[in-house]
């Protein structure tokens, strides 16, 4: 289904661009360039694809918990990539949030080694890919807009989920076809979600654009925690004390983070 998604953030990145001229349109200045969005687009279907796997072995809570880190791995690879530093205190704020997902870690009842090593890989690219797209929105040599990047990386997103998505979702077409012959309702609704996909990594790549990718994740982590609360209410996963007592390490990191974001602006 996720394969279904990304071709219809294609078709709303050309209908937006292309025909309602919402954003001037940009051609692929270098080979560069190109190799640059193709490696954005690999990189978004290994965390889409991680992640998905993950689920499989964790649960939905402590799956959250560990994405909660991935400000850590933005910062990291920030730095190795564009040499960009940030205030010492900021860096100092990651510390609970890391130390937060090891305390859960070591609390969790149903922790799966290999679901946690893919929830790691998939934050490890989440983190990746918001560094290499800053540095498509931002570079003066290869700027690129929000609608414009989106439009060229979603076909790419293709090509890289098509073959996961045959291999982890057998007879998805047929699938897919059969629910739209029994309820036409079922095309609204993936179209509702192409549209909220697309709109959601607009918003991705603006915030990106404004901030930064490591302010854009620190962020995200408010999201997961609302994640964590509700997935515990809806699927009665056991929880320990000291697993919760890692999610809130966790999220107070996050907290402190965006004071000590505040005080440097």
């Amino acid at each position: 289904m996720s394969r279904l998604f990304t071709v219809g953030l294609i078709t709303a990145c050309y209908i937006a661009v292309a025909w309602l001229k919402v954003a001037p349109l940009q051609v692929i200045r270098s080979q560069l360039q190109l190799i640059k969005i193709s490696a954005l687009g690999l990189i978004f279907c290994l965390s889409v694809v991680g992640g998905n796997i993950s689920l499989r072995f964790l649960p939905v809570s402590f799956n959250q918990a560990v994405g909660a880190t991935t400000p850590f791995f933005t910062a990291v690879f920030a730095y190795l990539m564009t040499m960009k530093k940030e205030g010492w205190v900021t860096y100092v704020t990651l510390i609970p949030v890391v130390t937060g997902v090891i305390i859960a870690s070591g609390g969790e009842p149903l922790f799966h080694l290999f679901g946690f090593i893919m929830c790691i890989g998939a934050t490890a690219a989440r983190a990746l890919k918001s560094v290499l797209q800053g540095i498509l929105l931002s570079s003066e040599a290869e700027r690129l807009t929000s609608m414009n990047l989106l439009m060229y990386m979603a076909p790419v997103a293709v090509i890289f989920l098509l073959p996961a998505a045959i291999l982890m979702e057998e007879g998805v077409v047929g699938i897919t076809i059969a629910l739209a012959r029994d309820d036409w309702k079922f095309l609204v609704y993936l179209i509702f979600n192409s549209a909220l996909a697309y709109f959601v990594n607009l918003t991705n790549f603006l915030v990106t654009k404004h901030t930064s990718p490591l302010t854009l994740q620190v962020l995200g982590n408010a999201k997961g925690a609302v994640a964590v609360v509700i997935s515990i209410l809806i699927f009665r996963n056991p929880v320990s004390v000291t697993g919760m007592l890692g999610y809130s390490l966790t999220v107070a990191g996050v907290i402190l983070y965006n004071e000590a974001k505040k005080r440097n602006v």
